[in-house]
């Protein structure tokens, strides 16, 4: 009995062991899985997709040693194991991004399937992935067999002539007979300015405004759609409404010339394949019909959209319908000479928000308060008579009186019109307008609106969120969502400059080094690769560089600081997403452009040519909007030899990651060449300063390597003075001087200055917004007081590098730029003012990074999240290793954090993948 017992009790005990055994056993699988930096992709041109995925794991200090992808035609063969399109086999590469396929060639329009499994440095060996998959779109110009169709010419109640063009939306349908059972049904359109899809009464897409915008006499983008669920055997409808977009130009002339390319045009193709296996293709041609005479009467997306309910024509978008007074549709000129794949996800309807307040200001007149500065429409709530016409106008302010400020608008109408139906509850928004507002003037409404009766819907590129960020002062934390809201609100398939008036362009300088910090929130690695398509796009054939792209304004003034952005964001995608492709595929035209300024405005070494300064810096008098004073103004030269030396630095770094060392020396010579010119020309050697010592200047100076090592602190100290003397403790710069100041100051130990000008709360700064009502950052920094002829309330430029400043310096979170795309990340927080906490987190490309930090007068307690299959450099603010410990324990003795050394005031570590939690005296 007693053995039996002894027995009993072993059996337990191992059982409890092998439990134990098992709980901890260590989890290694690879996830998120995307083709073309997307998630299940509809619809890719490139030929050779690029795959990524994120490493999930149980244990700390994770690392790839070597992966296998698989790919296969069908989902069945992929999870039997049979990749009959590719099968990597094992490969020894520690990357786990951008790996390009390498198998047999693809096919236009067809499905495949892949998976992908990991060995990690400790010789263990994942489970397969989850299956993912894409869509190829159509390789080829031949594999078009569908017509551009519409209708080349006004009609109706037309005006294409007048300077606030009016074009109704064109509707076209198509009834087509399928035979047998659907196996696979995918549809590849690009209708333009805009457009809708119905499939048998059905919206197809949650997408908006639709598709991208692009240089339309170069290309244009198509998107593809998944119509396995509506196609059905038997009768089918296919519908298509078109709006005008920037197609057909909102403008003719004013406040600019406006480029219109065309009229509303569509091109569609269908391929349905049967169950049996064999397959038919429906196309857009002249059998199609078309009417312009449907209750979209007119749109513009400077002046809002009109619709009339009473014009509606039930049914038209599924079969049956009568047709017969409807006109056939007109084989038309090309909407593009090419057509490529939408390479970014579309515009969705992201929130939507309830308004705070309703106010009667006059008798039936309501001023709705949205409570946030948004970009998008009003959803609108309403029942009534029949003809009953309910007026909508949007505005960013209010003027004294309650009723909506207008001027800064400027020449747009901002007006959305519903004509009513008279049936019941009638629910309304537009399709092909959209307006930047927080208040919303109602008018026309039959009885008296509540609350109930508007939404806001806001609208932009459905871009992943990867950043938060918190710290315990409030006027960042406000400046931070404004900061939020503004970037959000000004994406637009394109990073626009503002969202409300008449103009809404993607001026190049506003985004150049803001796009970093942008970066840090959104992931917005394929808006801005498409955005550089965009600038490749509108280059003039000498070389000459847009200041606007798309070339809706065609501005071509050869002001460096704005083209720089093109280079600037390439290096950007590469260092914060590891993206090399945009420097394969721009570097020629990027040199052309450098050759092209060198040749026509490099004078002595020195480049002469600028158009706009460091524009808006803050002027001498609030109702200005450029200051007229010679001391505050940047030299000219100054702004562009610096970028240009800039831009020779990047185009060294290009040279070298592409093998092309002749360019590479090439372009050193001439920059040292530019070296010896300005410092010789603009250096001021007894005072230690540039030019006529404005910050500006000596922070381009500096940022872009033109002091030599020795005058370096005497130069930011001149910065330092010039701030806290001049200027009193407030920023002095405008869009080009901003892009660096905050990480200028820091870098040269004056955080406390920089700290200062992101908490002030008087003119001019950030804080100044916040306290006067923004929830957007404006364009000027006098924004409630210049001139209204240039005042938006919904900028992103002045921003300059405070965002890159959140991240880097005070949450202490940057990519080695040695190591890009956070491979290797560089922890180093900054010790600002009066903080007492920062918290932020950062889904980088490689996966979740945390920094979460916490002091008092005598600690710094700071936790840390690093990503599987990367590594970091942790730089804590003590002078030794004395005291400092790591999860309680003396700080290195783990293996996961090595110690390195004590340099500058920090103690510095180097950690693998995992969650760390240092402590350390002060």
């Amino acid at each position: 009995m007693r053995v039996r017992c002894v027995f009993f009790v072993a059996v337990l005990f191992l059982s409890f062991l092998y439990s134990c055994h098992k709980g901890l056993e260590f989890n290694l699988r690879p996830v998120e899985l995307k083709t073309e930096s997307a998630h299940e992709p509809l619809g890719i041109d490139n030929p050779n997709p690029r795959f990524s995925w994120l490493i999930e794991a149980s244990g700390p200090s994770t690392a790839q040693l070597a992966y296998r992808i698989m790919v296969a035609s069908t989902r069945q063969l992929l999870e039997d194991d049979m990749g009959d399109i590719w099968d990597s086999g094992m490969v020894q590469n520690p990357e786990n991004i951008f790996i390009p396929y390498n198998g047999i060639a693809l096919s236009s329009g067809s499905q495949y399937f892949w998976k992908v499994k990991i060995w990690d440095t400790k010789d263990r060996e994942s489970d397969w992935s989850q299956t993912a998959s894409w869509t190829m779109g159509l390789l080829n110009p031949s594999d078009w067999k569908a017509k551009w169709i519409g209708l080349d010419r006004a009609i109706g109640n037309d005006k294409p002539e007048i300077d606030k063009t009016r074009l109704s939306a064109r509707y076209l349908r198509k009834e087509i007979s399928v035979s047998k059972e659907v196996r696979k049904a995918t549809a590849s359109v690009c209708g333009l300015g805009l457009f809708e899809l119905y499939v048998n009464g059905a919206k197809i897409g949650d997408q908006v405004l639709a598709p991208a915008l692009s240089e339309y006499d170069k290309r244009a983008y198509y998107l593809t759609f998944d119509l396995t669920e509506h196609v059905i055997k038997g009768q089918n409808a296919l519908g298509v409404i078109l709006g005008n977009g920037r197609f057909f130009a909102p403008r003719k002339t004013t406040p600019m010339p406006m480029t219109t390319y065309s009229f509303p045009k569509l091109i569609f193709q269908l391929k349905v394949v049967y169950a049996d296996g064999t397959a038919e293709t429906f196309v857009s041609d002249e059998t199609w019909q078309l009417t312009a005479n449907g209750p979209v009467v007119a749109n513009n997306e400077y002046d809002g959209e009109e619709y009339d309910a009473t014009k509606e024509f039930p049914g038209w978008n599924a079969a049956g319908f009568d047709d017969s007074n409807w006109m056939p549709a007109e084989l038309v000129n090309l909407g593009a000479p090419k057509l490529n794949a939408q390479p970014l996800a579309p515009i969705v309807v992201k929130e939507t928000l309830k308004p705070i307040e309703v106010k009667e200001v006059s008798p039936g007149v309501y001023v709705y308060d949205m409570g946030q500065n948004l970009v998008g429409w009003a959803r609108l709530n309403v029942q009534g008579a029949r003809g009953t016409t309910v007026k909508m106008r949007f505005s960013e302010a209010l003027k004294p009186d309650g009723n909506l400020y207008l001027d800064n608008i400027r020449g747009a109408n901002v007006t959305d019109l519903y004509t009513l139906r008279g049936e019941g509850v009638e629910v309304y928004e537009p399709r092909f307008t959209y307006h930047g507002f927080r208040f919303v003037e109602l008018t026309g409404f039959p009885g008296k609106p509540d609350l109930s009766t508007l939404e806001g819907r806001v609208v932009y590129d459905d871009l992943e969120l990867t950043g938060s960020f918190e710290t315990s002062d409030s006027t960042i934390n406000a400046i931070y969502k404004n900061a939020y809201w503004g970037i959000r609100g000004n994406y637009r398939s394109i990073p626009t400059d503002c969202p409300q008036r008449d103009e809404r362009h993607g001026w190049l300088g506003d985004r150049a080094l803001g796009s970093k910090g942008e970066s840090f929130i959104f992931d917005v690695s394929r808006l801005y690769a498409k955005w550089m398509q965009d600038i490749e796009d509108a280059q003039r054939e000498d070389g000459c560089l847009p200041d606007v792209a798309p070339s809706y304004w065609k501005v071509y003034s050869d002001n460096i600081t704005w083209p720089a952005a093109y280079p600037i964001i390439t290096e950007m995608l590469y260092d914060q997403y590891g993206m090399m492709a945009p420097i394969k595929d721009h570097y020629d035209s990027f040199r052309k452009w450098v050759l092209y300024m060198k040749t026509n405005y490099l004078k002595e070494n020195i480049l002469v040519k600028d158009t706009y300064g460091d524009w808006c810096m803050p002027p001498e008098s609030q109702e200005l909007i450029h200051s007229q004073d010679p001391s505050r103004k940047t030299s000219g030269e100054v702004l562009s030899t610096t970028y240009y030396y800039h831009i020779l630095s990047m185009m060294q770094k290009f040279a070298g990651l592409l093998n092309k060392p002749d360019h590479g020396a090439e372009y050193k010579q001439l920059a040292d060449s530019i070296y010896k010119a300005y410092n010789d020309k603009f250096f001021n050697q007894e005072l230690k300063y540039y030019s006529n010592n404005t910050a500006t200047a000596n922070l381009l100076s500096l940022a872009y390597g033109l002091v030599p090592e020795v005058y370096k602190h005497a130069v930011s100290d001149n910065i330092a003075e010039k701030t806290m003397t001049d200027f009193n403790g407030h920023i002095s710069t405008g869009l080009v001087g901003a892009q660096w100041i905050m990480r200028t100051l820091t870098k040269f130990g004056r955080e406390d200055i920089a700290y200062r000008l992101v908490t002030n709360t008087d003119y001019p700064s950030w804080g100044y917004m916040v306290q006067n009502g923004a929830t957007t950052i404006w364009e000027l920094w006098n924004g409630n007081t210049a001139d209204p002829a240039m005042n938006s309330r919904n900028h992103v430029m002045l921003l300059g590098d405070l965002v890159i400043w959140f991240y880097e310096d005070l949450a202490g979170i940057k990519s080695d730029p040695e190591v890009p795309g956070f491979r290797h990340i560089i922890m180093k927080p900054t010790l600002a003012g009066d903080l007492n906490f920062v918290k932020a987190s950062f889904r980088s490309v490689r996966g979740m990074i945390r920094s979460e930090w916490t002091k008092d007068e005598t600690s710094f307690d700071w936790e840390i999240t690093i990503p599987s299959n990367t590594s970091a450099t942790v730089y804590l603010p003590a002078k030794s290793r004395s005291g400092i410990t790591e999860s309680g324990e003396r700080a290195g003795l783990n293996a996961g954090a090595k110690f390195l050394r004590v340099e500058e005031g920090r103690a510095l570590f180097e950690v693998n993948s995992g969650t760390y939690q240092f402590s350390c005296p002060l």
